[in-house]
């Protein structure tokens, strides 16, 4: 028998948007999107998975967006089955009661899978954040023609790249461009934060995910006690997913450091304002780094078969975001063994002590944020109503 089709009832007035974010950075650009979807449609409906930010604009979460917080091959296998659990009662409860158009953010080995499953029962789909298919895995370039009707592009080379391949794209900016300032106000941040002016800053992002935090953690914080040997005056400040703050505060214990580090719930983005350099895991907060002009160590470790699996599949000689994005080693990536605490202490250590690099670095990271501006939200609502009217 052939495949019923649904046709939703759409209602101009309040559409109904299913949506899924899958982690803290997605829950961050569906709320800067759901944001703009609301001053167009103040009546709109939408639910699925997400998190606090995508709650503050009405959003119904059925899941939070935590339970998709998972990176990395054998992490993934060890919740395969919950995980693959939720996808399959989300598909049901979509089919059973679909939505005007669903927009799946990021997390591509989630969403994708459902896009295509939702677009061949005649649900609209969207796909936010273009997988990284210039970076690695350029198979997936037929799963996304397979599943999604539209691509909304965070960087301008992207839509030209899909539609070769037959994917209608379009380029919506990267919304933090346009949240992050220009300029941000290290003095009003450090204050806010409770750390000392004119004092060295160094902020520490082990990532949002457990398991991030489980590899990097303890790698992070050794290195900031080799720092503070060196530079006693050195602050610390450690922005954490409230969730994960008592994980981190143990790590701190168990390497003596509970007392020298500034453990915060959230304020990532006041810590990344507040300080010198940053400490990072590769990922969505290395960009966040870059808009705020920061220079930066990335690191980032994971189970040694993930990674061997993953080193197979790069295109690029980057993994972090602002390098990738300059095409040049801009800051230093520590990965794997790399990523050793004396390593990581005297990448820091180098940026500490170089003004004038940290300068030029400044300059690149002012073009760079100029160049991702475009009003995202705005944007990505007019190609979002422009889908629900064809």
């Amino acid at each position: 028998m052939p495949t019923a089709v649904v046709t939703p009832q759409r209602t101009e007035a309040a559409p109904q948007v299913a949506m899924v974010a899958g982690e803290t950075s997605g829950d961050l650009l569906a709320g800067l999107l759901l944001d703009g979807m609301r001053q167009r449609w103040p009546r709109l409906v939408c639910g699925g998975i997400g998190g606090a930010r995508m709650a503050a604009h009405g959003f119904d979460a059925w899941w939070p967006s935590e339970a998709l917080a998972v990176r990395g091959y054998v992490e993934v296998l060890r919740h395969y089955r919950r995980i693959v659990a939720i996808r399959d009662q989300l598909r049901e409860r979509l089919l059973r009661e679909p939505p005007d158009i669903f927009v799946g953010i990021d997390a591509p080995d989630f969403n994708l899978a459902l896009e295509r499953d939702l677009r061949r029962r005649g649900i609209r789909s969207v796909h936010f954040v273009c997988p990284s298919v210039w970076a690695w895995r350029a198979d997936r370039i037929d799963t996304i023609r397979d599943s999604a009707d539209h691509v909304l592009c965070l960087f301008p080379f992207e839509p030209a790249l899909l539609h070769a391949h037959g994917i209608a794209a379009t380029y919506v900016g990267h919304p933090l461009a346009d949240v992050i300032p220009m300029r941000a106000d290290r003095t009003a941040a450090r204050a806010a934060l409770g750390l000392q002016p004119g004092v060295p800053v160094l902020a520490i992002l082990p990532g949002s995910r457990r398991s991030e935090v489980g590899y990097l953690a303890e790698r992070f914080f050794r290195a900031a006690a080799l720092l503070q040997r060196e530079r006693p005056q050195l602050q610390c400040v450690v922005p954490t997913v409230p969730s994960l703050m008592p994980a981190v505060e143990q790590i701190a214990r168990s390497c003596g450091m509970s007392d020298r580090l500034r453990i915060v719930a959230g304020q990532s983005h006041a810590a990344l304002a507040a300080c010198d350099v940053t400490l990072i895991a590769s990922g969505t907060a290395t960009l966040e780094a870059a808009l705020f002009k920061r220079p930066m160590v990335i690191a980032y470790n994971m189970h040694w078969l993930s990674w061997q699996i993953m080193r197979r599949k790069r295109l690029q000689p980057w993994v972090g975001l602002p390098n990738i994005l300059c095409q040049d080693f801009v800051v230093p990536e520590l990965l794997q063994e790399q990523a050793t605490p004396p390593a990581l202490a005297a990448a820091v250590g180098q940026w500490l002590d170089a003004p004038e690099r940290v300068a030029a670095l400044e300059q690149r990271f002012d073009a760079l944020h100029q160049q991702l501006q475009c009003d995202t939200s705005r944007c990505a609502t007019d190609a979002i109503e422009k889908i629900l009217h064809s």
